[in-house]
């Protein structure tokens, strides 16, 4: 990057950091730490929780995802808006009125203290891995374009955010993540026009979409009905609204950001805020991914888009083979941007007969094209079996890095290490809310004093964001990024959110039945997961499914009496 891009990032960053720690100052107790004290307007915890939904690896895997395969991710979010009205009528007041720190505070009322510390067991296991993987998404960023160490890069951006979040709690969590979402916000729209702007001076936005329709990447809706098929309207609504219910409503990284409304119409207007923006914030990253496809039409793209891969490649004994491989590439690229040309033209003239041709013509290139890439991912892995293959996270951070003017480098930059911060901080607090109100304060100490809880909750914040960023240092081996969280979450999210259903909704199952459910259900699914028979948002329907089933099977086998509350 050039001078001024390190001054726009580095300024960016610093001023987030100093106003966090600038409106955290002054915390006493656990109630301003771990809450806010509840009392930001619904404006504020709208847009605190779709920050800590969008971290880094959204905006680094979600144009790569589109780049490579179309924009069908987007279904993933169709079940958003459902899950948040259901939020709104169930969860939020339940949450409210109980005047609860944690979701899972709640579930003891309810069943027993096994169950809530079962639940806040699989939150803690599945959120303390994905947040390392957020913390590492932003180091691939600097270790990729700098073409520094990587682990070093890791352990300085997960200290940064480990700081701040220790010192200030929800409340610099909270206003850092409405600044950074208005400058996301900002330079996602900057980006996008530019993106339209770097095309021919002849394709505008209309025709570079036709070109990317008739190349199989506007591929939004899908409506086949197939449970091998990760991404269509019918996992996106149904797999995907358990999942975001689950997410929502019994993540504590979530929880944690709507309980700090001042009031039960705050933490709803706040969530409906989102499920509304959401959807169409998705669908413009993955537009930006499309674009850049259209823009690798008229040019000639990397073979492989993790640069540091491909220089060790040059320096070994294959290289030779390589050059002879990227003479070929920059060959049909050549003949691709010809069949593209008369492909406009046709689209202009509507001259169906010559779109047809061009489109089998486009195909034949790509698959030369994927055949010759194949051919280099082969190479690399001879030369370092241990390389990362999968360079989808690459692909929109080495278009920024080679096309855009200085100065927005280091913004856009800036961008995905706020999201990176945003979404961190969020979980990282949360774990730490979790630890000491669902661990510390029932198990540990229950007569504890607002100083030792205050200074145990730094102490959590302080232990999970070290085992976050040792998690991180292993994140390069779990391919895409964005599907590797959704998968981890799919996981654990439906037997989660089965017990709350069935702690809401099913008055006459105890604890000792829903407990065993839902080590039952984990069992079930790991098992799909591992034999691979399913896609993996449906995961989330089998497991909240499963925990009800099974919790009922269980409670009438062994009757006992009811320990519902009203």
């Amino acid at each position: 990057m050039s001078t001024i891009d390190w001054i726009v990032l580095i300024l960016t960053l610093l001023i987030i950091v100093l106003y966090g720690m600038y409106k955290s100052r002054g915390i006493k107790n656990i109630d301003g730490y771990l809450l806010g004290n509840q009392s930001l307007p619904w404006y504020h915890v709208g847009l605190s929780v779709m920050a800590t939904q969008a971290s880094a690896i959204t905006f680094l895997s979600a144009p790569g995802l589109a780049y490579s395969s179309g924009m069908s991710f987007v279904q993933f979010y169709f079940g958003l808006p459902l899950a948040m009205i259901v939020l709104c009528i169930t969860f939020v007041p339940i949450f409210h009125k109980l005047r609860v720190f944690t979701a899972y505070e709640f579930l003891e009322k309810r069943f027993d203290i096994r169950t809530r510390g079962l639940t806040a067991f699989l939150f803690l296991i599945q959120r303390g891995i994905s947040t390392g993987i957020s913390i590492f998404a932003p180091a691939l960023i600097i270790a990729s374009i700098l073409h520094i160490n990587l682990p070093l890069t890791t352990l300085l951006i997960g200290s940064i955010v480990v700081i701040y979040t220790t010192y200030g709690g929800t409340k610099a969590v909270s206003h850092t993540q409405m600044l950074q979402m208005s400058i996301i916000f900002g330079v996602l729209l900057v980006a996008g026009i530019l993106v339209v702007k770097l095309l021919p001076t002849d394709i505008g936005l209309y025709k570079a979409l036709h070109i990317a329709g008739k190349s199989g990447k506007t591929n939004a809706i899908d409506f086949t009905f197939d449970l091998n098929n990760q991404y269509t309207v019918w996992t996106g609504i149904i797999g995907g609204f358990f999942l975001q219910l689950s997410y929502f409503g019994t993540d504590q990284s979530q929880v944690g950001r709507y309980l700090t409304g001042s009031s039960i119409k705050e933490s709803r207007l706040g969530l409906l805020m989102n499920g509304l923006l959401k959807i169409p914030m998705q669908f413009c990253i993955l537009l930006i991914g499309v674009l850049v496809f259209v823009y690798y039409q008229y040019h000639t793209p990397p073979i492989f888009f993790n640069q540091v891969e491909v220089d060790k490649l040059k320096q070994s004994e294959y290289n030779s083979t390589y050059t002879a491989l990227e003479k070929q590439q920059a060959f049909i690229s050549n003949e691709k941007k010809e069949t593209i040309n008369r492909l406009t033209k046709a689209i202009d003239d509507e001259d169906q007969s010559t779109i047809d041709e061009a489109r089998l013509t486009l195909k034949n290139s790509n698959e030369k094209l994927n055949g010759i890439r194949t051919e280099v991912v082969v190479l690399i892995k001879k030369n370092n079996p241990a390389a990362e293959t999968n360079d989808n996270n690459y692909i929109f951070l080495s278009f920024v890095n080679n096309t855009f003017p200085k100065g927005l480098i280091g913004l856009l930059i800036a961008v995905i290490f706020l999201a990176s911060m945003g979404s961190t901080a969020s979980a990282i607090n949360s774990l730490a809310s979790t630890s000491t109100v669902d661990i510390y304060k029932r198990f540990i100490n229950q007569n504890s004093s607002d100083k030792q809880d205050l200074f145990w909750s730094r102490i959590f914040t302080l232990f999970w964001g070290v085992f976050s960023i040792a998690v991180a240092l292993y994140a390069s081996r779990l391919g895409n990024l964005l599907e590797a969280v959704n998968i981890l979450g799919s996981l654990f999210y439906g037997t989660i959110l089965g017990i709350f259903i069935v702690a809401f909704y099913m008055k006459r199952i105890g604890g000792k039945a829903v407990f065993y459910a839902a080590i039952i259900t984990e069992v079930i699914i790991f098992t799909i997961w591992k034999m691979d028979v399913i896609a993996f948002l449906w995961l989330n329907v089998i497991g909240c499914i499963s925990v009800m089933f099974i919790a009922y099977l269980l409670e009438n086998l062994i009757p006992k009496k009811s320990h519902s509350i009203e």
